[in-house]
């Protein structure tokens, strides 16, 4: 049966436009030396790190059917914007400069440092010819005002704009990781495991995502998703809910989902998003030392150190694998030096 569900679920994302960014399928391998450390279980790492575009992460897959669908619409200019050390808008960046589409980014300020430094994210940005714009401050519902307002004013300049993310669009990105389920599925048969848990850094698409394709595979194992960011619990779930039916009817899956589908704990997040926690700069240095594995403060950082906390405080069966799905962002640690060492 679960056979059967993997092809058809293959079938259905391969008849979505599609434009290729990235190297796929990316590696699963396994973390002794950190599983030692930690005299915990058997730890696997999905190396999404190592989707090639720009440093590579997460976003790439979700750029290759966001960007099939700008160019589609015939778009020539993109607007979007995130925080100033976004991992999205750094891969955004190096998509629209290998399709030669116009980027216009208008960013946040997490940090005092972000309105000082170009460093890290910003830095690539930049060098991948975005047009960016670092907002007065931190106020995401003045941000999104701000994309609105330039997006209408390259519209009656006569662009043709595209803005990722939309309701109508968003479910794209969801399905991106959908596939990656379906990818960790193949990979963990390969390799003979059986994880009952897969950990991700996420709070949106890459949840909504996995949710969708595990759930549709018959569960292989269960999503639990850590928040870098805060959101009530419950709109947590309903976004991710309504990202993931609406992911399984643009392909044509029979399943639906509800907000309770969506395990999301948002107990790591420290002292708010876009700022390094002490268990996530632990967990930095951790996977740094043990496995030579880089991972950023913001965002993987985060992920990891509830993974290592659940394997200290004995949640995990010590004889079941678990996975650990990297998205990326090592880049940012450029710009959080001071976090990290400590200076």
């Amino acid at each position: 049966m679960m056979l059967e569900r993997e092809q058809q679920l293959e079938v259905a994302i391969a008849g979505l436009k599609r434009v290729k960014l990235g190297y796929f399928p990316t590696p699963l391998e396994p973390l002794p030396r950190l599983s030692a450390a930690l005299g915990g279980p058997p730890i696997y790492i999905k190396r999404d790190d190592l989707t090639g575009l720009a440093f590579g992460g997460n976003k790439t897959r979700m750029l290759e059917f966001s960007m099939a669908e700008a160019l589609a619409r015939g778009s020539d200019t993109v607007v979007m914007g995130a925080a100033v050390q976004s991992n999205y808008c750094r891969q955004l960046a190096a998509a629209c400069a290998k399709l030669g589409l116009e980027l216009h980014l208008l960013l946040r300020p997490e940090r005092e440092a972000d309105t000082k430094e170009i460093q890290g994210n910003h830095f690539l940005q930049r060098l991948f010819g975005a047009q960016v714009t670092v907002l007065p401050d931190n106020h995401r519902a003045a941000q999104q005002a701000a994309i609105a307002a330039k997006a209408e004013s390259l519209r009656k300049a006569g662009r043709k704009v595209y803005v990722p993310r939309q309701p109508d669009t968003v479910d794209l990105d969801a399905i991106a990781y959908a596939e990656v389920a379906l990818e960790i599925t193949r990979q963990c048969r390969d390799l003979g495991i059986q994880p009952a848990y897969l950990y991700a850094t996420a709070f949106d698409t890459t949840q909504a995502g996995l949710v969708l394709g595990m759930h549709y595979l018959g569960k292989p194992m269960h999503v639990r998703g850590i928040t870098p960011t805060e959101m009530p619990l419950e709109e947590r779930q309903h976004k991710m809910m309504v990202m993931a039916n609406q992911g399984a009817e643009r392909l044509g899956l029979e399943i639906e989902f509800h907000a309770t589908d969506f395990d999301n704990d948002d107990g790591f997040i420290g002292e708010r998003y876009g700022v390094a926690s002490p268990a996530g700069v632990e967990a930095i240095h951790l996977l740094a030392k043990t496995e030579g594995i880089l991972i950023d403060p913001a965002y993987t950082g985060k992920g990891l150190s509830a993974l290592i906390a659940h394997i200290r405080q004995g949640k995990l069966d010590k004889a079941q694998p678990v996975v650990f799905l990297h998205t990326g962002g090592a880049p940012a640690l450029f710009a959080f030096v001071e976090d990290v060492l400590h200076l």
